[in-house]
């Protein structure tokens, strides 16, 4: 059960975080930003936004065996290119943030796939799919799931009191 609605209780606070993550979307795209929020939310453990991203990413058309390899981009071989490998370190190393952990191999890595701009684009990403994360963990919000045993619609809190991310 839900502990709260971060969207009800702290409206303002939610809106502009929804903004956020709106101009990553813009920013970088709904996929490339996808796959982020899909690897930040399995490397903190959000099986609300596991859920969430996977059933985005497929309905993007996304093959189902390339969303589960996410879970292990670093032994997936050929089904992520070296610009998304690149985004994953990326992705990991901020997420597990401590002094050593985005080294000048990862830093160089993204740079030879985008530039200073979209680099920003990257770490603004990746720390909003982190607040939505903390925000989801810590309010205990969970996938919801039909009748069928099937999750419910993406993004959909199917009248939960919590909602999230958008």
């Amino acid at each position: 059960m839900t502990r709260m609605s971060i969207g009800e209780i702290n409206r303002t606070a939610y809106a502009n975080v929804a903004r956020m993550d709106t101009y990553c979307r813009e920013a970088l795209g709904a996929e490339l930003y996808d796959l982020i929020k899909l690897r930040a939310s399995i490397v903190n453990g959000c099986g609300f936004c596991v859920d969430m991203h996977s059933t985005d990413l497929a309905a993007m058309g996304m093959p189902w065996r390339k969303i589960i390899a996410v879970s292990a981009w670093q032994h997936a071989g050929a089904l992520f290119d070296d610009r998304e490998r690149s985004v994953f370190a990326l992705t990991d190393a901020v997420t597990r943030i401590g002094p050593d952990s985005v080294t000048d191999e990862i830093w160089d890595a993204v740079a030879a796939h985008f530039d200073a701009e979209a680099i920003g684009d990257l770490l603004v990403a990746i720390s909003t799919i982190n607040v939505w994360n903390r925000l989801a963990i810590s309010t205990e919000t969970v996938p919801v799931v039909d009748g069928s045993g099937d999750a419910g619609e993406s993004g959909d809190s199917g009248g939960a009191p919590a909602t999230p991310a958008p």
